[in-house]
């Protein structure tokens, strides 16, 4: 589960379900639809002392670890974001009246989810988080459920190799993935790569409907 907790001088504060909120950068993001392939692209930062830190998407995490994430396309298009936590609950988390309706992304700016006077605090059962990105060239009058039947139930561990080069915990199972077949139907098009700590979900061609990628974001 995930559970938020206000930062700088405010008083802590816990909210279930999750709520995020979006703050557009003001600096602009990558190319444009005319200039390269059609690209999403998200990376986790988890909180260091006072500063954020973009991190592999593969670390397990800690009970108590702070984070949050950074998204941004090169196309316009409207986001939808959901989760299905280690207990099994589904919840949309965006848009929403408390994180505001207002989801239309734009191709020049980026988003942080939540804003960056808020971070997730992790919490509850060991396991994977599967939290949903839904990305559709046009609004949609309802939100097609992503859920799986049952939640995930596949405990973090840690690849040996990688703890022993780096001493930090990595499970390739965690990350970024597409949504398995029959819940992203013409979705084959789609390639999934990673740049660093950043995920990049991206189509040689225009997006005709709504695409539907995971996160499955694993902790002890």
């Amino acid at each position: 589960m995930i559970r938020s907790r206000k930062m700088g001088p405010f008083a802590i504060f816990r909210i279930l379900p999750p709520m995020l909120a979006f703050l557009p950068a003001a600096l602009p993001q990558s190319q444009t639809l005319h200039q390269g392939a059609y690209r999403m692209e998200l990376i986790l930062e988890r909180l260091d002392g006072s500063d954020w830190h973009g991190i592999d998407p593969a670390l397990v995490l800690q009970r108590g670890d702070r984070v949050r994430f950074r998204f941004h396309t090169n196309f316009d298009g409207y986001l939808y974001v959901t989760n299905q936590s280690t207990s099994g609950k589904y919840e949309q988390l965006f848009p929403r009246e408390e994180t505001g309706r207002d989801n239309r992304v734009s191709a020049d700016k980026e988003y942080q989810v939540p804003a960056t006077s808020a971070a997730f605090r992790i919490a509850g059962p060991a396991g994977h988080e599967v939290v949903y990105w839904l990305v559709s060239p046009a609004p949609l009058a309802n939100v097609p459920p992503a859920t799986r039947q049952k939640p995930l139930t596949l405990i973090p561990r840690c690849d040996d190799a990688v703890l022993h080069a780096r001493g930090d915990c990595v499970d390739n199972s965690a990350g970024l993935k597409l949504a398995p077949r029959g819940e992203a139907a013409g979705q084959d098009d789609l390639l999934l790569v990673r740049n660093r700590n950043t995920a990049v979900i991206s189509s040689p061609v225009p997006l005709t409907g709504p695409v539907i990628y995971e996160f499955h974001l694993a902790h002890r």
